[in-house]
């Protein structure tokens, strides 16, 4: 994960762009790939969970959490590519603040639903004994938690306030 000066250099950059490269980042940089990876992560949490079954350590319930949030995601990058960037690629209208306030209260879940993957997976650390696929879901999943992370402060740090401010 980007420590903060990292992360307040990524703004710095990300406000210099025009608001159509930053929404192109936003869905080739993190749509497509949480679209791709978060299947696959969910399907090696049920692997793991299956095979680790009577470990104390087994990140029981991972699967479902990594589902429903495949599901919250895909709602919320649809209401954004149909609905959102669309108008904000056209300037803006007025009431854009209604939709913005409902994408940044969807990010606020998604971090509840990131606090909750961190303590059913005891932070992401797989146990010692832990077989290469559940140290390659836990590298995986802190991989998709950390680029989650840039989507959201993205979105809310630098995309959101050019409209909310305009208005």
């Amino acid at each position: 994960m980007k420590g903060p000066q990292q992360m307040q250099d990524a703004t710095t950059a990300a406000e210099l762009q025009p608001t159509e490269a930053i929404i192109d980042r936003i869905v080739t940089r993190y749509h497509k790939v949480h679209r791709a990876e978060l299947p696959e992560l969910a399907a090696l949490a049920a692997k793991v969970e299956n095979v680790h079954a009577d470990h104390p350590a087994v990140p029981r319930g991972l699967a479902d959490v990594l589902e429903r949030m495949l599901a919250e995601l895909e709602d919320h990058m649809r209401k954004e590519e149909m609905i959102l960037f669309p108008v904000m690629l056209e300037g803006g209208m007025p009431g854009i603040g209604g939709p913005i306030f409902v994408m940044r209260a969807d990010h606020d879940e998604h971090e509840e639903t990131i606090a909750r993957i961190r303590k059913i997976t005891g932070g992401l650390t797989p146990p010692d004994d832990a077989c290469g696929s559940w140290r390659r879901l836990y590298a995986g999943t802190e991989k998709l938690l950390s680029d989650l992370a840039e989507h959201i402060h993205l979105e809310n740090d630098v995309l959101f306030p050019r409209f909310e401010n305009a208005r």
